[in-house]
Formats: C-alpha cells, sequence, structure tokens
C-alpha cells in the first residue's frame, strides 16, 4: 500500500482593526441593554408603548431569568 500525503492549505485570518469593531460592538451593546432593559426593569411606568403590554410580552422570560416581578 502506498500512502499519500494529504496537502492542508495555510489559511490565514486576516486581523480586524478595532477601529472597525468598536462600531459594531457599541451597536450590539446598545441593543443588549435596550432588551435586558425591557426584561428587567420595565414595569410599565416609563414604557414607550403605555401600560403593562412590555411586561406581560416578556413575563415568562423575566421568571426563567430570575427576576422577580410581583
Amino acid at each position: 500500500m502506498s500512502q499519500t500525503a494529504v496537502a492542508i492549505p495555510d489559511v490565514e485570518i486576516p486581523p480586524i482593526p478595532v477601529a472597525e469593531l468598536a462600531p459594531w460592538a457599541g451597536f450590539v451593546f446598545l441593543i443588549a441593554a435596550i432588551v435586558l432593559f425591557f426584561i428587567s426593569a420595565d414595569q410599565g411606568a416609563v414604557s414607550i408603548p403605555s401600560g403593562n403590554a412590555i411586561h406581560e410580552w416578556v413575563h415568562d422570560g423575566r421568571h426563567l431569568l430570575g427576576f422577580p416581578c410581583h
């Protein structure tokens, strides 16, 4: 039997400059902070839609994540 060597190509990962990554990281952080606010702290007092609509939409998720709301 003959053994054949399989050539593995060199894959170079290009560096990502921090200046290009920072706006995306800021955007993701902002969205995550808004989602966390609506899930954890929103009780309807400062909601854009008045009432308890958002509270009721995320009610089960609040309990699943360990946030009390009653």
